[in-house]
C-alpha cells in the first residue's frame, strides 16, 4: 500500500491537540501501558522498555506512511494516543489502515476518544487520501466498540476474526471488525 507522505504537524479539535510524539510523552505513556485496567483488553501490560519501543514505532509510522497514531493532549497534558496505523499482522482484511486509541483512565468518559478519532479520520480521508479505515478490538471491549459506532463505523459479524497473534483458547482472541468508507 502506498500513501501520501506529507505529515501535518498537529491537529486541533475543540478540546484536544493531536501532535507528533515528544520524548517527555514516554513517561506518562509507560504509566498508561502499565495500568492493568487500561490494558484489560490487551494480552499484557507493557514494561517501560516495551512502552518506549512502542512509542518509537508509533512515531516512525508518520514517516513511513504519512499518517500515524497522534499523541493526544488535553489541557496541555499527554493523555494517550489516537490515530491511524497499518497493522503488522496478516488477516483476510489486510493490508488495511486501522484507527485506534488508548487513553489514560483519567481521560475516560469525556468523549475524548471519539473527538480525537473523528479528527484522525478527517485527516486520513482528507490529507492522506484514504478511502476506507477499519477498527477492531476483542469482543469484550464494549467501550471501544461504542466509540466505533459513534464514529459511524459499521460491523458485519461475518467479518469477526481470531487475532493471529493470540493463541487458540486465549480469552481475547476473538475480535470484531468495524469499517468506515469515505463519504
Amino acid at each position: 500500500m502506498h500513501y501520501r507522505r506529507r505529515v501535518a504537524i498537529s491537529i486541533g479539535t475543540e478540546r484536544l491537540v493531536l501532535r507528533r510524539w515528544r520524548e517527555e510523552d514516554k513517561e506518562p505513556f509507560a504509566a498508561l501501558n502499565a495500568d492493568p485496567v487500561v490494558m484489560e483488553h490487551f494480552p499484557a501490560t507493557l514494561s517501560r522498555e516495551e512502552s518506549d519501543a512502542l512509542a518509537e514505532r508509533i512515531d516512525a509510522g508518520f514517516d513511513a506512511h504519512g499518517f500515524g497514531l497522534w499523541a493526544v493532549e488535553a489541557d496541555g497534558e499527554f493523555i494517550g494516543f489516537t490515530g491511524l496505523s497499518v497493522p503488522r499482522f496478516t488477516a483476510r482484511f489486510t493490508p488495511c489502515v486501522e484507527i485506534g486509541w488508548r487513553l489514560a483512565r483519567s481521560a475516560w468518559g469525556r468523549g475524548y476518544a471519539t473527538e480525537a478519532a473523528r479528527a484522525s479520520l478527517e485527516d486520513g480521508f482528507g490529507r492522506a487520501g484514504l478511502t476506507e479505515v477499519v477498527s477492531f478490538t476483542a469482543v469484550p471491549n464494549v467501550r471501544s466498540q461504542a466509540v466505533m459506532r459513534r464514529l459511524g463505523m459499521t460491523r458485519d459479524p461475518a467479518e469477526d476474526f481470531d487475532h493471529p497473534a493470540l493463541p487458540e483458547g486465549h480469552p481475547l482472541r476473538r475480535h470484531v471488525l468495524y469499517r468506515i468508507r469515505r463519504q
